[in-house]
């Protein structure tokens, strides 16, 4: 199975295509730049939703959802928010045969609609926090496009609230990027770096923008989450206002924050290999696969019966498929599985059942093992711990060992050139200097980590003075 992939070290890109494609998580569509998700793919992105919805529940917030379309007068209420999205919008001119009194954007994210929303709503302090996610399909019209990573079209969270003072907001935005960072190392197993954006990486018309950021497995960064205060600029431009416990009308602080099915592609670049997709098992749309082995009716009766007892009643905690297509040979169903990131393979043939056992194997290909029925649960739960913490260390490891700590420019080009990484570098805060790393390396400032320890230095680029570091890296 694996030899229908390209290696890694030969195409990286086109081996990601390749595990998108032959793993069955999506297609390419018919309307350019937008793709199918295919059920295997979109069974991940309803586990991230299941999980993420959990989280935003327990810290105060409700699902809402709003149109898909926004009148082209209302992106233009923010001048910055519509300068930074003009160039990717759709714009609908034409319905019902008739073309429209007003053309509509097709959303590309619904700041504007839902604070059209919230000004009608909000009119005291008691009204506040308004703290509301929605579930959602955006339009973003890429030029260049890449399953998963970046499509015309694609599925997202979108959490929008409003609150009565600058600190609330605040730590709202930090709470949202917390609970991404923990979504992403405790289910994704991916390491993250949390940090503040430079100016020229903030969102459009965002006061701070904050950001998860993770390596892939081919060194480069993937912008994983993205978490904004945007202070009062779109509530003075829809004016959003409430009257506070003097009788003041008062302009609120609002924060939006997201995460997208790009995280499929994260998961796929993190954790693949030559051998193709390793699922983290808290998050895997398939858990345990049972492979039923036999030769003769009789056995094929037996090995089914027992498959669906361990499904639904030793292994029913768990999301397990079993494999039961006929006139297909064990070996390519193995290959096929692991090619599929399944984290555990359970063998049940002939012999496993005379001797009251399974055999176990893991994504890792490491040894096969017996395991006795009456262990079978305790075994998996233990698997899928050590599987889950194994995946995220060896993450863990990959970048720090390839993150680098860099004084001189020249020395920072060449690394850059030669083995890519992260880059943790003296930058003095100046535009100009940012713009030259990005136009000499085809790198970018992707965040200064709230983790940085104050640090007197020079700047990589004009040698003026730098207070903290940076991290830099070629991106997605």
């Amino acid at each position: 199975m694996a030899d229908f992939l390209t290696k890694r070290s030969t195409d990286y890109s086109q081996w990601y295509t390749d595990v998108v494609l032959k793993a069955e998580l999506a297609d390419y569509s018919p309307v350019k730049g937008c793709m199918v998700i295919r059920p295997y793919g979109y069974a991940i992105w309803e586990n991230m939703q299941a999980i993420l919805n959990k989280k935003f529940k327990e810290t105060g917030h409700q699902n809402a959802y709003f149109p898909l379309f926004i009148p082209k007068s209302f992106l233009e209420k923010e001048a910055e928010h519509v300068e930074g999205f003009a160039p990717e919008t759709a714009v609908v001119t034409h319905g019902g045969g008739k073309e429209l009194d007003e053309p509509l954007i097709v959303r590309p994210t619904s700041e504007t609609i839902m604070y059209a929303m919230y000004s009608k709503w909000i009119r005291s302090y008691r009204d506040l926090p308004v703290l509301i996610n929605q579930w959602a399909n955006i339009v973003r019209w890429e030029m260049r496009t890449r399953l998963f990573l970046r499509t015309t079209e694609f599925l997202w969270q979108e959490g929008h609230t409003v609150h009565a003072t600058y600190d609330e907001a605040q730590e709202e935005t930090l709470k949202i990027l917390s609970i991404y960072k923990n979504f992403a190392e405790q289910y994704l197993a991916i390491p993250v770096i949390q940090g503040k954006k430079s100016d020229a990486e903030r969102f459009a018309g965002a006061f701070y923008t904050y950001a998860i950021e993770a390596m892939m497995g081919d060194k480069k960064a993937l912008q994983a989450g993205t978490s904004h205060n945007l202070g009062q600029k779109f509530a003075k431009a829809f004016d959003v206002k409430f009257q506070d416990q003097n009788g003041q009308w008062q302009f609120a602080w609002q924060t939006s924050w997201g995460v997208s099915t790009r995280l499929i592609g994260a998961l796929i670049m993190v954790h693949g290999d030559d051998n193709g997709l390793f699922f983290p098992p808290l998050i895997a749309p398939i858990q345990i696969v049972i492979v039923p082995i036999w030769q003769t009716d009789q056995q094929k009766n037996d090995t089914l019966t027992l498959a669906n007892t361990l499904k639904n009643e030793i292994l029913k905690e768990f999301i397990v498929h079993i494999d039961n297509r006929e006139q297909i040979t064990p070996g390519f169903k193995f290959n096929e599985w692991e090619m599929k990131g399944v984290p555990i393979r359970l063998e049940l043939g002939p012999k496993d059942l005379a001797q009251n056992q399974v055999t176990i194997a893991t994504r890792f290909k490491d040894k096969k093992s017996p395991c006795p029925l009456d262990n079978l649960k305790t075994t998996i739960e233990t698997l899928v711990v050590n599987i889950q913490k194994a995946l995220f260390e060896r993450a863990k490891n990959f970048m720090k060992e390839n993150t680098f700590t860099v004084d001189n420019y020249k020395d920072f080009l060449a690394a850059n050139e030669k083995h890519g990484g992260f880059f943790l570098v003296h930058w003095c805060g100046k535009t100009q200097c940012e713009e030259t790393i990005k136009t000499e390396s085809k790198a970018t400032i992707r965040c200064i980590p709230l983790d940085t320890v104050p640090e007197k230095g020079k700047c990589i680029v004009c040698s003026e003075a730098s207070n903290e570091r940076v991290l830099v890296a070629k991106a997605y």
